[in-house]
């Protein structure tokens, strides 16, 4: 069974096409990237997935009750604003509150998640610690843990990696790649094409209100397509530590 089945779909934003008649479907154990360049729909996309904007077309995600949705995708949106002072631990926890009735404390199966996701993130030193008071970049891998802390078998993330340091951009890639290699799914946008590069299955291309290009990075990372989607050059060399991929100038 699939973890996101997409069939048609189509989105329209103040009078104009975004998307139209996409299809595709995720599998587990994928880690899936989602790529093009701003404008092209990559956040649409996943908005209309998971039923959050009003599209055409079929989402087996979208198809779901909000109750039974939030326990098969976890979903990270690009906006990270913490309004309230919660302790870290606290705020992470929040991820297991679809799986709990209301007014439960967390019982210790719940808690042992929580402190997974928060050791993932790199965060034991932050637990207690207010997570409005974090830097930009500590507050993105906090709201990574709640929704690694989640524990579903999607998780939909929109550009994660902004904003962090390259250390924790490599390391996050690296928490989503083992969510693959555990069974479970993620789709993720990017803009950084040497992080999609290295670390994903499978490749997205979004452009021209539609799926450009499909498959593994090697095959949606070319030349060609790179020029046609980005109007780019790029150097692409595979060493003994993987796919390095850099885009040299705008053609």
């Amino acid at each position: 069974m699939s973890a996101l089945s997409i069939e048609n779909l189509s989105v329209t934003l103040r009078g104009r096409p975004v998307l139209r008649d996409v299809s595709f479907q995720i599998q587990a154990g994928e880690f899936v990237g989602l790529l093009g360049p701003n404008g092209t729909g990559k956040t649409s996309l996943m908005r209309a997935a998971l039923g959050l904007i009003s599209c055409a077309g079929r989402s087996s995600l979208a198809e779901l009750s909000a109750a039974d949705r939030a326990q098969v995708v976890a979903w990270m949106p690009q906006s990270r604003e913490i309004a309230w002072p919660l302790p870290v631990e606290r705020l992470v926890a929040l991820g297991r509150l679809p799986h709990l009735p209301q007014g439960v404390r967390l019982p210790p199966a719940d808690q042992a998640l929580v402190d997974r996701a928060i050791a993932r993130m790199g965060l034991d030193s932050f637990r207690a610690r207010a997570a409005s008071r974090l830097s930009g970049g500590e507050q993105a891998r906090a709201l990574i843990a709640r929704a690694l802390a989640q524990d579903t078998p999607l998780l939909m993330a929109d550009e994660p990696a902004a904003g962090l340091d390259p250390a924790h951009q490599i390391s996050t890639m690296e928490v989503f790649a083992s969510l693959a290699a555990e069974g479970r799914s993620a789709l993720v946008s990017l803009h950084d094409l040497g992080l999609a590069a290295r670390h994903c299955t499978r490749l997205i291309l979004l452009a021209e209100c539609g799926i450009l290009a499909d498959g593994p990075p090697a095959e949606v990372l070319t030349p060609d397509l790179m020029a046609r989607a980005f109007g780019i050059s790029v150097w692409h060399e595979t060493t003994a530590q993987g796919s390095v991929f850099q885009p040299l100038e705008v053609l």
